[in-house]
């Protein structure tokens, strides 16, 4: 979607475009399933996001739920388990001298904010801050 926007803001339209991403992608210089996987791995890893955020960003760049769920199974459950446990405690630490009930509003906001599942979520707080 982005190298077609791309191209045609360079002036580039209809049967020249085609002939373009066809090229583009005949020589594996376009690659959804290697796109999705490399985001997936990067929002992950250094954008502290979970599930939720990057499926609805993957779509926003309309990929495949093929690619989308391929890209996700970059991401080990037992990883992923671990970085919602790291980042509850950093935030229940940012908020320690808060009261109980505004440390688990904080660890649930942010972490519903950057796509964490509530489950998860309400999981870490009991773990946590009860």
């Amino acid at each position: 979607m982005e190298v077609t926007q791309k191209l045609r803001k360079l002036g580039i339209l209809g049967g020249e475009l085609d002939k373009y991403i066809y090229h583009l992608i005949n020589n594996d210089f376009l690659n959804e399933k290697r796109f999705s996987e490399h985001y997936v791995r990067g929002k992950f890893n250094n954008n502290d996001w979970g599930r939720i955020k990057i499926i609805r960003e993957l779509e926003s760049l309309k990929i495949s739920v093929v690619n989308i769920n391929n890209g996700l199974s970059e991401i080990n459950q037992e990883d992923y388990l671990k970085k919602i446990r790291v980042l509850s405690k950093k935030i229940m630490n940012e908020n320690i001298d808060k009261p109980k009930e505004k440390i688990k509003e904080k660890i649930y906001s942010r972490l519903e904010y950057k796509g964490w599942e509530k489950e998860l979520i309400f999981e870490e707080i009991n773990n946590l801050v009860n």
